[in-house]
């Protein structure tokens, strides 16, 4: 039998999620932000009490927001992927030069600590997440742009791939061992930069092996 409360529910369809106020929505961010630098700094079990103290707010906040480390990691590890779409986009859309759009993109996204998550990310997020795939085939659809544009120009390399790319910024991002994440942050955008100049054609040399692909990080085997 269906109630008058049913009805009513049904009539006035699905119910919508309430979209966060704006002083709601800065404190996520700024919570987000601030794991991501404590994960980069302390790992993955970096304390939540500090995270909470870093963004500003209190622990209640941050519990409200993320009831679990796990899905803090979880919502850290899909944020920046969204910043890093974020980036790649208005490379595309804002720079006019194709290898300057390529040079734009990577020093921004070397900001994002990638290399140094990615340990992390990975033993604790599940890699078939929805919204992680999504992100990630966004990226790939924009980054390859921004390489083919580049191609297409004959400024870059024609023996490079979007992996090839993102191997270089992940290394440049991953503290060597023994070394403090702050002083590794002194010398990235110098040696990505030298990094990129061995992607500018026309090439001085022939390359090893074959391109690295997005596949290539993403594969089961």
């Amino acid at each position: 039998m269906t109630t008058v409360a049913h009805r009513t529910a049904r009539e006035a369809g699905p119910v919508r999620t309430p979209r966060l106020r704006a002083d709601a929505s800065r404190n996520r961010e700024r919570i987000l932000l601030a794991a991501r630098d404590a994960l980069v700094e302390h790992g993955a079990d970096a304390p939540l009490d500090e995270i909470a103290k870093r963004a500003g707010v209190g622990n209640a906040t941050l519990y409200r927001n993320f009831p679990t480390r796990v899905a803090l990691i979880r919502e850290v590890a899909l944020h920046v992927k969204n910043r890093v779409v974020a980036i790649a986009e208005r490379a595309a859309t804002e720079v006019v030069g194709p290898f300057d759009a390529l040079e734009r993109f990577a020093h921004e996204t070397v900001d994002e600590k990638l290399g140094a998550l990615c340990p992390m990310l990975t033993d604790r997020i599940d890699l078939h997440d929805p919204d992680l795939v999504e992100a990630r085939e966004r990226l790939l659809g924009v980054v390859g742009g921004l390489l083919d544009r580049a191609k297409a120009a004959g400024e870059l390399r024609p023996d490079v791939d979007h992996g090839d790319l993102f191997i270089a910024i992940s290394q440049l991002t991953r503290p060597l061992p023994g070394t403090s994440c702050h002083v590794m942050g002194d010398f990235v955008h110098r040696h990505l930069q030298l990094f990129l100049d061995g992607m500018r054609a026309p090439a001085r040399s022939l390359l090893p092996g074959r391109p690295a692909t997005f596949e290539d990080f993403h594969s089961d085997h």
